[in-house]
């Protein structure tokens, strides 16, 4: 049997201390607030490809409506310079909800999500 101190249990049940539940920890960049540190260095890139003329441009979290109350929001929209868009996922755990709604969206918008 483990036994916490009172310091451990008031760490545990302090919701600003405690891990997400994939343990990803978010991480904040130019005011914008990521979900894991994959998708700030994601969002990095994509700064770097913009400014080197790579890309046309990029959105940050996009919300798709696939149906009423159900949306998808994804964590970048890219735009090249060939005008075509492309959606992404930084992914490191897929969700059964994720999965669902992947589908859903690639069949209503006809465009695939790209995981990275």
């Amino acid at each position: 049997m483990e036994h916490w101190s009172v310091e451990d249990y008031k760490n545990f049940t302090n919701k600003s201390i405690r891990k997400s539940k994939y343990r990803a920890k978010k991480v904040s960049i130019d005011g914008n607030t990521f979900d894991s540190q994959k998708e700030a260095d994601y969002y990095c890139e994509l700064k770097l490809k913009l400014q080197a003329k790579e890309i046309d441009g990029f959105c940050l979290q996009p919300t798709f409506i696939l149906a009423p109350g159900l949306k998808y929001k994804a964590d970048f929209i890219v735009f090249y310079n060939n005008k075509s868009p492309e959606v992404i996922d930084v992914k490191g755990f897929k969700t059964k909800e994720y999965i669902a709604k992947k589908k859903v969206f690639e069949d209503k918008f006809n465009l695939k999500i790209i995981e990275v």
